[in-house]
């Protein structure tokens, strides 16, 4: 089983898992924000040296998800795919294959800034399209983090790190959660990705994800 840290938002139980998604039991959802499929290719394209194998990597970790904690659906904050460029055949080939995997699965993304400019997914993988926000619940699921004038937002596109400084100069730049009444960030699920540093102010409160567990950063 992959390490959670169990928060209450808003009257619900929520998970905030180690690899960087949220599990919210009562509604047996994964959301993830920021898979950005697709990116390393689209560097590629454009003649950038960069790392092979990331969204297989990318997948291999939504397989182990998915088969640790039961869900009906995955809701996807925004930019599931990183740009057209990235839209190459060996990529929708492992993306068609990830989803004969998982045929039950009911899953929704919403539209990001990414994916305005990639177009929506292959018909073929069966993607519920949604504008943002979606409500859901008690929450308004949405990609850019802004404020929704009736429900607490869960969002996307900030791609959130935390850099901690340690007495000799060490410096670990962690991904993070960022948990508030009226926007909380996930971190970006992508395996490249990069991330923003963010120094929010209380009551905001910041969870670091690494090392396979999740703990509160204490201030």
């Amino acid at each position: 089983m992959h390490e959670h840290y169990e928060i209450e938002l808003c009257g619900e139980r929520l998970w905030l898992l180690a690899d960087r998604a949220l599990y919210w039991p009562a509604r047996k959802a994964l959301l993830l924000a920021d898979v950005h499929i697709g990116k390393a290719a689209s560097y590629r394209a454009q003649h950038q040296p960069v790392p092979r194998g990331t969204t297989a990597a990318t997948l291999q970790r939504l397989d182990a998800l998915l088969a640790s904690y039961p869900s009906e659906q995955l809701v996807v904050l925004g930019d599931f795919i990183h740009a057209r460029q990235g839209r190459a055949p060996a990529t929708l080939a492992l993306l068609q294959a990830w989803r004969e995997r998982h045929p039950a699965l009911h899953i929704r993304l919403i539209r990001g800034n990414h994916d305005r400019h990639a177009g929506d997914p292959p018909p073929s993988l069966g993607i519920e399209m949604l504008d943002e926000p979606w409500l859901l619940e008690p929450f308004a699921l949405q990609h850019d983090p802004v404020a929704h004038p009736t429900h607490p937002a869960l969002c996307g596109h900030v791609h959130p790190v935390c850099v901690l400084h340690g007495k000799a100069r060490q410096r670990l730049r962690l991904p993070c959660f960022v948990i508030d009444e009226q926007v909380s960030l996930l971190p970006a699920f992508g395996e490249f990705t990069g991330g923003w540093r963010v120094t929010p102010a209380a009551p905001a409160r910041i969870f670091l994800a690494g090392a396979g567990r999740v703990w509160p950063l204490a201030r």
